[in-house]
This record gives C-alpha cells, structure tokens and sequence, in this order.
C-alpha cells in the first residue's frame, strides 16, 4: 500500500508519514521498483497505535520507547500524564474564571480591564497583606465586581483579609447575595461559616432571607452567627436559637441582649418572657440557670421584675443572689420608692 493511499485510510497526512519514518518510528517494510514507500498490513496497525498513543498526550520519543520496548511499563508514564493534564486543566480552569470575571464586570475599555487582571491577581496571592492590599486598594471609577469578591470571601482564610472582603461586598451591591447564596449551601462546612459571616454584613431582604434559611444548619456555629446577625435585624426567626445561645453559650450575652431588645416589641415580649421563664425552670445545671437569670435583667422595663422576684428564695444560692440584685437594680430603675426596691435577702 502506497504512502497515498496509506494517508486516506489513516487519516494521518503524507507529510506525518514521512515524519514517522525519518523518526524511525513507522518505517514501510518495503519499496517498489520506483523507490516509493510501500506500508504491509501490519505497518498501517503500527500507525493506529502511534496515534492511539498520541491521543493520550505522548510524546513521539515516549510513542516509540513504548512500542519497541518489551520490558516497558505504562503505570508512571501515565501516571505522569495524569498530573500533567491536571495542571494543565487548573490553569485552564483559573484563566476561565478569570475571563468570567472580567466578562461579569462588563469593562468600558482596556484600562478597565487591566485594573481587573490587577485584582485578580492581587486576590490569588499567597501573602495576606498582598490580598488585602488588593481589596483597600480605593478604585478609580468603580467598585470591584461583586460576583468576584463573593468568590474570593468564601476561599478567604484570613479573618483580616476576609472582614475587608466583606466591607468591599457590602459596597459593591445587592449582586454579591447569589455569590454567597452558593457557599452557604456548600457541602464545605468553612465555606458555609465565611457565607454567613459576610451575609451578615449586607444590608437587604435577600441576605436576610439566606441568614433565616442557614438557621437550620446542622452546624451550631453557623446557626449561633447567623441568629445574632438576625437578631440585630429584628427577624423574629432567631429568638429559639437566640434562647439555645443564652443557656448554653458561647455569646450568652450578646443573644441576651438582643432578646432584650426583641423584646421590647410587646407583640412577643410575653412570648421571649415565656420562653426564657421556661427554660430557667427546665434547667439543671448552675451555670445555665445563672446565665438565663441573668438574661432577664436584659428584658425591657420591668418586664422581668416579677419572675426574678420569684427567684430570690431559690435553692440555688448564686441564683438566689443575682436575682435579688437584679430586682433591686430594676425595682430601683422603674421607681426607687416601690417596695421591690428593697427586696429580702435570701436566706442562708
């Protein structure tokens, strides 16, 4: 067979035939009388075999040592191949990213766009303070594109670099929400906890819808931050994990303070009264009933002063004394001349 005809059964070009053969890798076993190539059969075999091997990324010297060695073995070679193709892939795979980003940010110009490669680069830096910088650097005309800084706050390990993510979000706009809308439903449990934190830094409906969904997290971490953010916001949907906070802590406080202030809403004053009165009364461990104790101190006006009334006789001495403390402070805060001002000490 002809190196032509050769050509059109292969697919593989006259010119790469000649190629294959200066190279020793498929020479034709045989020559007409006018000295053309002739292939055999088992030639053409060889040939498919070459570009088999091309098709997996080997080069023409590896292509030949595989087929003219017989001890030779594929398992490093393609394990090679494997890891070669994988960085070759991320690269591909961060040039696109970075391409969407600068698509997303609609750049005017060149310049535009040259600030955005800038970020970019700026935010893929290992130093810390690199990526700061790139983040606080002010922009000259506008801000960065949100899609961007939400991806860059849910990869962000530094809390220095990750708080001024989230300041640069909450400049950006509404935009940066579906960015975060994505981490908080990573299966990444960090990536969801930096989701919410700068969930909880913007402002608007569709952050505080996504806070109120995550508050059924299977991380209490998750749920405790994203409660105090709701909280803040006077979202009604926080007070169960708010009150979870106050008797089991950490932040016992804080939730505390924010149930006070939830509180002072007299459609679910009763409703926290209650729920605070009911869980000190289910309470078994010192350190919780002194937390839930001191909690009522935080409901607005004298809204407590009854329930800790009831307390200062209580077995638990440490309760017994905050309580009888708390009563006075707030009989004394609503009107220093009321009986409650002066409450009976407990008994020893």
């Amino acid at each position: 067979m002809l190196i032509g005809e050769v050509a059109r059964r292969s697919g593989v070009s006259a010119r790469m035939l000649r190629h294959y053969d200066s190279l020793g890798l498929v020479r034709p076993t045989g020559r007409t009388v006018g000295n053309y190539r002739e292939y055999t059969p088992e030639d053409v075999r060889r040939i498919f075999h070459v570009e088999g091997l091309r098709s997996l990324g080997l080069s023409l010297r590896q292509i030949g040592r595989a087929l003219d060695d017989p001890g030779f073995t594929p398992a490093a070679l393609v394990g090679d191949l494997i890891r070669k193709t994988e960085e070759r892939l991320a690269r591909e795979h961060e040039l696109l990213d970075r391409l969407r980003a600068v698509d997303a940010a609609d750049p005017g110009g060149w310049q535009d766009v040259a600030r955005l490669v800038d970020l970019l680069h700026g935010l893929g830096s290992p130093h810390a303070e690199r990526r700061q910088q790139a983040v606080l650097a002010p922009a000259e005309h506008a801000p960065a594109p949100a899609e961007l800084l939400a991806r860059a706050v849910l990869t962000e390990a530094d809390p220095n670099v990750a708080g001024a993510l989230s300041w640069a979000l909450a400049r950006a706009g509404p935009d940066g929400v579906a960015g975060l809308a994505t981490g908080a439903r990573s299966a990444d449990v960090d990536v969801r906890r930096r989701a919410v934190l700068a969930l909880a830094k913007l402002p608007g409906d569709e952050a505080t819808a996504l806070l109120t969904d995550t508050l059924g997290d299977a991380d209490a971490v998750i749920r405790q931050r994203a409660a105090l953010a709701l909280g803040a916001r006077g979202v009604d949907a926080a007070v169960p994990t708010l009150l979870g906070m106050v008797a089991g802590g950490p932040n016992d406080v804080e939730a505390a303070e924010l149930l006070g202030a939830l509180a002072g809403d007299p459609a679910r004053a009763d409703r926290i009264m209650g729920s605070l009165t009911a869980e000190l009364g289910a309470a078994t461990d010192p350190a919780v009933r002194l937390r839930l104790t001191q909690a009522l101190a935080e409901m607005p006006g004298a809204l407590a002063l009854d329930t800790l009334r009831t307390l200062v006789d209580d077995a638990d001495r440490p309760v017994a004394l905050l309580a009888s403390a708390l009563v006075r402070a707030l009989a004394e805060r609503s009107d220093p001349r009321a009986p409650g001002a002066s409450p009976r000490a407990p008994a020893d």
